[in-house]
């Protein structure tokens, strides 16, 4: 028995280096950590003390030293039997050095039943070449100087154009009154929601990331380009997870600077008008992504900024807990009923702030009819 228990303690386990390991993030009233393996497709949940263990595991460590740094961070050390339970897990699951990896296990893709009405497209055979070759020529704006120029110049816009309420609604609502000059917006902003996909691989390719997919979504009368990021949950940084998943509504605004700048030079008459409509409409659109509820974009920034993991569906959860006064309520901990309120309340204010820009907008369009 001791032989057995002293060749534990003297074991350096080692993870494969496919296996990706999340930040901490809240899911309901807990706290959990990401686990994936790159090599089957598996992933799954855990702790933060298993996640303490396992991002340790780098084969330069005994069993021994880990538990000694587990029992100075949460001061309890770990019997044989844990030890056991917790190798048993990842090496039935074939995550660390050595252990037999189960078969790849991906659910099968759903069939694309392509038709007239919905479907889909894939642009490009290699998503992820035609991301790093957009990167090599784009990639510099995501530097700090360029990106501090580049977000001054969408600071100054959006301070001149928030001075101009009045003539970019009035904009907007001569868009939608006149057939042809409708066409060219709305072709201008299918372009931006285009750049706005790319922006999105061009940033993940940025910060390491790997994109799986760049191609063509219609559901009549949409017609949409999209771009697929790969294990975007497991990007080194929260801070490299907030660009990539904000470089699209960054990149339909930069879209409209031309447009600003032709727009600051033009004299009053049909081209100005198009013009401010055409800004106007472009903001609504590089806001609307910004909303946070799935699946947009500022769900997704919500989600890093509040460290948390399914947020409406666990928010949704908490809240019908509380106003029931149901004693579930009090099993979530401070942090966690602290960032489900919040984000309930900051979701309703969004939604109520751009529903009462579309109430103008219309109204302005009606008044123009």
């Amino acid at each position: 028995m001791s032989s057995t228990r002293e060749s534990l303690a003297a074991h350096q386990p080692r993870l494969r280096p496919e296996v990706l390991v999340s930040d901490a993030l809240l899911h309901g009233p807990r706290t959990v950590h990401l686990v994936k393996d790159t090599a089957t497709g598996q992933s799954f949940e855990v702790g933060p003390r298993e996640r303490f263990l396992m991002v340790r595991m780098d084969g330069s460590r005994t069993v021994a030293e880990l538990g000694g740094e587990y029992a100075a961070a949460f001061g309890k050390r770990l019997g044989d039997a844990h030890w056991s339970r917790l190798f048993q897990l990842l090496g039935g699951r074939g995550l660390l050095d050595g252990a037999p990896r189960p078969e790849r296990q991906d659910e099968p893709a759903p069939e694309k039943a392509n038709g007239p009405l919905a479907g889909s497209v894939r642009l490009v055979a290699d998503a992820h070449a035609t991301a790093g070759r957009l990167h090599r020529a784009t990639g510099f704006l995501l530097g700090r100087v360029w990106g501090t120029l580049l977000l001054t110049a969408l600071g100054a816009m959006l301070l001149v154009l928030a001075l101009h309420p009045g003539e970019l609604v009035d904009g907007a609502a001569a868009v939608f009154t006149e057939p042809v000059l409708l066409m060219a917006v709305a072709t201008a902003l299918w372009l931006s929601t285009a750049v706005h996909e790319l922006a999105h691989g061009v940033a993940a390719r940025h910060y390491g990331g790997r994109v799986g997919e760049i191609g063509l979504r219609w559901r009549l009368p949409v017609v949409i380009m999209y771009c697929t990021v790969d294990d975007y949950m497991y990007l080194a940084g929260r801070r490299a997870r907030i660009v990539v998943a904000g470089a699209g509504a960054v990149a339909n605004l930069l879209f409209l600077l031309p447009f600003w700048c032709w727009w600051l030079l033009a004299p009053d008459g049909s081209t100005r008008e198009g013009l401010a409509g055409l800004l106007f409409l472009g903001v609504l659109q590089a806001a609307a992504m910004l909303v946070p509820l799935p699946p947009l974009d500022g769900y997704t920034i919500a989600g890093q900024l509040l460290r948390g993991l399914r947020l409406a569906e666990s928010s949704r959860t908490y809240l019908s807990l509380a106003l029931r006064r149901s004693p579930d309520a009090a099993a979530y901990p401070r942090r966690a009923r602290a960032v489900y309120a919040g984000y309930a309340a900051g979701t309703v204010l969004t939604v109520a702030a751009l529903a009462a820009v579309l109430v103008l907008l219309v109204r302005a369009v009606v008044l123009a009819a």
